[in-house]
């Protein structure tokens, strides 16, 4: 069950769900237990895992996660990490994270971005999730209104954990499913929370500097008119791709824009993409100190802290400015291959007239790709809904991907989200052959 309405902001009654999913039990649990809808995406990418463990032939590209035998960890990080355990770093880290890797996140961005961050504006948690959910707690209490896009990742289920009133927009792909300012303008009035991430997850597209300029005047705009006492609006700023845009894209970025949007931006950042290290659990977030302080406030009860030996390696590995370079050059170059390479054949099938499409690359690890298929019969069987049409992809082009509404999109929207983390080079070619079978059967 979805609780996403769209086009308005609305507060989320859990009271049908709760008796429906309560009819045949004799005991409940909390309403947000009762309530919560876990990861699609973990669903979906253990469901086809499953199936690939029973001999199955699948291109699974589900998981926004790199297999590590196609994209390994930079050698020297990794060899960092095998010397800090040696090294017996296992004990508590710092509630904030290790001083020398703050100092060391501070290097990074500044070298990568033009920004300037002291240690104790940064706060260090096992990877991006922990860090998000720690926001949204300190700043958004129940009722209060946070605007953000779909399709976009869990944001909507950020926002029913904290009993937010969320705010919508649609994002079209005319804009490269990019929130628009003047759309977030009808929202901003009285909100606490806006929540934006480029380049996004899970289009793999960016906003365009204009844009950006407009909305953080917006957001200044709407904290100017605010009393002293008032809450202020917040800019949640996920960047974890930033270091990953492909051609002539460029990461544009709130603070470089608008040095006023420091006071209110919260940036959501880490090593899980830029370095192919999912599993390695560090990530940091930098903002106005007193949020970091609140941030660190909630961490330090859930104790969701990168691990002290982790920390060790990655202090000195952002260090190595020319070793990052280095890898990163490689890194994208593999990135952008396959994504053009899919993009290409997506828009050859659209040639010979099948209803499929494809956004252009620009950043990430991701492709926006459209199965337009709804409607279309398979002998007597017609594909009457998009998960009907997900299914037979699945099914008969072993094409496994991420349906938008698992970001909070409408159930019957026809995109898709196709991650090339795991994607082998030589299977390209194979899967589109494949894909392009399967659309001929239809009718």
């Amino acid at each position: 069950m979805s609780f996403i309405k769209k086009r308005k902001c609305f507060k989320v009654n859990y009271s049908n769900y709760y008796t429906y999913s309560n009819s045949n039990r004799m005991t409940t649990l909390s309403n947000l237990a009762e309530t919560l809808i876990g990861s699609e995406i973990v669903r979906l990418g253990n469901e086809i895992n499953v199936r690939i463990s029973k001999g199955e032939k699948i291109y699974n590209y589900t998981i926004g996660d790199f297999d590590p035998e196609i994209f390994p960890i930079p050698k020297q990080l990794e060899d960092a990490i095998v010397k800090a355990y040696r090294d017996r770093y296992t004990n508590y880290p710092p509630g904030d994270g290790l001083l020398e890797l703050r100092n060391a996140v501070a290097h990074f961005i500044k070298r990568m971005e033009g920004l300037d961050y002291a240690p104790h504006e940064i706060q260090i948690a096992s990877g991006g999730r922990p860090l998000i959910y720690s926001l949204f707690r300190a700043v958004v209490n129940a009722g209060d209104k946070v605007i953000y896009a779909v399709p976009s990742w869990n944001n909507n289920h950020y926002v029913h954990m904290n009993g937010g009133e969320h705010c919508l927009i649609d994002a079209t792909p005319e804009n490269n499913f990019m929130p628009a300012a003047a759309d977030i303008a009808k929202h901003i009035s009285g909100a606490q929370l806006l929540c934006l991430c480029t380049p996004q997850n899970p289009t793999g597209t960016t906003l365009e500097r204009s844009e950006l300029e407009k909305i953080c005047d917006l957001v200044i705009e709407e904290n100017n008119k605010r009393g002293p006492g008032e809450k202020k609006l917040y800019v949640m700023f996920d960047q974890m791709y930033f270091s990953l845009p492909y051609g002539d894209t460029v990461h544009h970025s709130p603070v470089t824009l608008r040095p006023e949007m420091k006071a209110y931006t919260i940036y959501i950042d880490g090593i899980s993409k830029a370095f192919a290290a999912t599993g390695v659990r560090v990530g940091w977030a930098m903002g106005p100190a007193y949020v970091i302080a609140k941030m660190k406030a909630f961490l330090s009860h859930i104790g969701a802290w990168a691990p002290m030996a982790e920390q060790k390696a990655v202090s000195e590995y952002l260090l190595q400015d020319e070793d990052i370079e280095q890898y990163l050059t490689n890194f994208k170059s593999e990135l952008e291959e396959r994504l053009w390479r899919i993009y290409n054949g997506f828009i050859s099938l659209k040639e010979k007239g099948y209803p499929v499409d494809s956004v252009v690359p620009q950043a990430a690890i991701y492709l926006t790709i459209k199965l337009d298929l709804k409607g279309k019969k398979f002998g007597d069987t017609v594909l009457a809904t998009q998960a009907d049409v997900t299914e037979y992809i699945l099914s008969e082009a072993k094409l496994a991907v991420v349906p938008f509404y698992a970001f909070g999109a409408d159930k019957q929207s026809p995109w898709y989200r196709l991650s090339i983390g795991t994607c082998k080079k030589e299977d390209i070619d194979e899967m589109l052959s494949k894909l392009e079978a399967a659309l001929e059967q239809l009718n």
